[in-house]
C-alpha cells in the first residue's frame, strides 16, 4: 500500500499558504495564478485553517460578501482534517469520502510537510492498478 510519505516525495512538499488576515481576493488571485484549488492558512507558521474554492463560492459569493474586504479568517475552515506521512492512500481516500473534502494537509510532529489532493490519490491508485495489471499480464505470458 502506498503511503502519503511516498506521494509527498513524488510530488514535492511545497505548500501554498496565505495568512488569516489576508483578503479573500488575495487568496483567490494566488489560487488562480498557481492553478490550485486550495490554500492552507498559516498563522505564525502554524496551521490555522484551509481555504478552498468551495469556501469562496459558498461563504463569499453566495453571502454577498466583498472579496477585497473579507479576511480569509472569516470564511476558512478552521477544523482541518489532516493526515500523517504514514497514512495509506486508501485511508486518505476513505477520509476524503467520509468528510466530503478534496485536500488533506500532511502533518508530521505538528509541522506541515505537504498537502495532498483527491487528484493525487486517484493518480496513485491508477498507477498501482496499472502496475498490478502489467504484473498479471507478465505472469500469464509466462
Amino acid at each position: 500500500m502506498t503511503k502519503v510519505r511516498q506521494l509527498i516525495s513524488d510530488k514535492g512538499s511545497k505548500v501554498l499558504s496565505i495568512g488569516p488576515s489576508d483578503s479573500v481576493l488575495d487568496a483567490i488571485r494566488m489560487m488562480a495564478d498557481k492553478d490550485v484549488g486550495s490554500l492552507v492558512v498559516l498563522d505564525n507558521g502554524k496551521l490555522a485553517g484551509i481555504f478552498t474554492e468551495r469556501h469562496y463560492a459558498r461563504k463569499v459569493v453566495l453571502k454577498g460578501r466583498s472579496s477585497p474586504s473579507t479576511p480569509v479568517r472569516d470564511v476558512m475552515e478552521s477544523e482541518v482534517v489532516c493526515v500523517g506521512p504514514d497514512h495509506t492512500v486508501e485511508e486518505c481516500m476513505a477520509l476524503m469520502t467520509a468528510d466530503r473534502i478534496r485536500h488533506l494537509p500532511v502533518l508530521e510532529n505538528e509541522r506541515l510537510v505537504g498537502i495532498i489532493s483527491i487528484g493525487d490519490l486517484v493518480k496513485s491508485i491508477i498507477a498501482d492498478q496499472k502496475f498490478h495489471i502489467e504484473q498479471l499480464e507478465n505472469l500469464i505470458r509466462g
